[in-house]
C-alpha cells in the first residue's frame, strides 16, 4: 500500500471522528461548539451550523477512505490509520469540549 493512502485513511478517520459531535448536537437540536462560532471552537453554533459542519466532516471522510486507493476494512494496513486517527481526534475533542461540558471535572458539577 502506499503511504499516502495511509495518509489518507488517517485524516478520514479524524474527519469520521469529527463528524459525530457536531452532527449529534446538530439533530437533537442542541447549540455546539464550531469552528464558525465566535469565538471560534469555543462559542456555541446553531444546530442547523452543526449539522452542516457535521455532514461535510462525513463527506470528507468518505472521499478520503473511499475515494483513494482501495480501503478494506478487514485489512490492519488500512484499518490501523484510521483507526488512530479516530482515536487521536477523539481525545483531543473529549478534553477540549470537556472545558465547557464538565467532563474534564465530573465531580464538580
Amino acid at each position: 500500500m502506499n503511504w499516502l493512502h495511509s495518509v489518507s485513511y488517517f485524516f478520514g478517520g479524524l474527519f469520521l471522528a469529527n463528524a459525530v459531535p457536531h452532527f449529534v448536537s446538530g439533530i437533537m437540536g442542541r447549540a455546539f461548539q464550531s469552528p464558525f462560532a465566535k469565538p471560534p471552537g469555543k462559542g456555541l453554533s446553531s444546530s442547523i451550523v452543526n449539522v452542516l459542519w457535521g455532514f461535510t466532516n462525513f463527506i470528507l471522510a468518505y472521499l478520503l477512505l473511499l475515494r483513494v486507493g482501495r480501503f478494506d476494512l478487514r485489512s490492519l494496513s488500512c484499518i490501523a490509520p484510521l483507526a488512530i486517527g479516530a482515536l487521536l481526534i477523539s481525545l483531543q475533542l473529549a478534553k477540549h469540549f470537556g472545558e465547557f461540558h464538565g467532563g474534564n471535572a465530573p465531580e464538580r458539577r
